[in-house]
């Protein structure tokens, strides 16, 4: 399904965090992409909720969350979120932007998390990889000339491109209700008015080999070659990660019709450990 799961608001600071809750049981956390909202982990729900407890919410700036401008921290809204739905230790599910709050709640709070799985996640205080090859070049650039021309409509196609097509993938590759949904959740955040500074927190990088917690890291082979740079590394420095590179995805891979990452996260958090 696409749709809507059955939501509640959750008060963090001046925001109300729209949260969406499915199934009983062990709790699992979804943190959603910095170009999507929490309507991209619907097909996940499917997978997971008849076993688990799916809580997902949207971000300041997306998706049906209000908010007045502040400094806030993504970690602190994260736990706001669980201490309403009275979870404890949970397993966490991000993707980029989502993978990196994954991380710092993970360092920050241990205590709180029992697995991690990133899929193409940032990573606070990674280092810059290299330049971006001259098709990655030509897309950034084109946005960013989308962006000073104001044109949010040119920027949301073109990201539509880079981020669920793959930037060296044909552009519509990913097509029909995964496209559409794409368009209108990065829509509205590319239209949502700023939300404050966000907390200055420590440097994850560096830190990788304190995460306790059985992590699986999953990476697109047509994402960003620095992404599957920085996910190779994260698969070496956490301590008995497991790395699963997924052919023909890229960084949205949970909204593709492909059921290997809805199987391996299934699977992984289904284990023993």
């Amino acid at each position: 399904m696409w749709g809507r799961l059955g939501g509640v608001n959750v008060t963090s600071g001046k925001a109300e965090l729209a949260c969406d809750t499915a199934g009983q049981g062990e709790p699992v956390l979804l943190l959603h992409a910095a170009v999507a909202d929490s309507r991209s982990w619907a097909r996940v729900v499917d997978v997971l909720a008849p076993a688990r407890q799916t809580i997902a919410f949207d971000r300041r700036g997306y998706g049906r969350t209000s908010y007045e401008p502040e400094p806030h921290s993504h970690v602190d809204d994260a736990l706001a979120v669980l201490d309403h739905f009275g979870a404890g230790a949970t397993a966490l599910v991000g993707n980029s932007m989502g993978g990196r709050t994954a991380l710092d709640l993970a360092l920050a709070h241990p205590e709180r998390v029992t697995r991690l799985v990133l899929i193409a996640p940032g990573v606070r205080g990674a280092p810059e990889l290299g330049e971006l090859n001259a098709t990655e070049q030509a897309l950034a650039d084109a946005i960013d000339a989308a962006e000073a021309a104001g044109d949010l409509a040119e920027v949301n196609r073109l990201e539509a491109h880079v981020w669920l097509d793959g930037p060296a993938a044909p552009e519509g590759r990913v097509g029909g209700a995964a496209r559409e949904l794409f368009l209108d959740m990065n829509a509205v955040a590319l239209a949502a008015p700023d939300a404050g500074d966000e907390a200055d927190l420590p440097s994850a990088w560096d830190r990788l080999a304190e995460i306790g917690v059985p992590t699986l890291v999953i990476v697109g082979a047509l994402d960003f070659d620095e992404e599957m740079a920085t996910c190779t590394a994260l698969g070496a420095a956490i301590p008995g990660a497991r790395l699963e590179v997924i052919p023909g995805v890229a960084h949205l891979p949970q909204m593709e019709a492909d059921s290997t990452v809805f199987d391996l996260i299934d699977e992984f958090l289904a284990a023993p450990g």
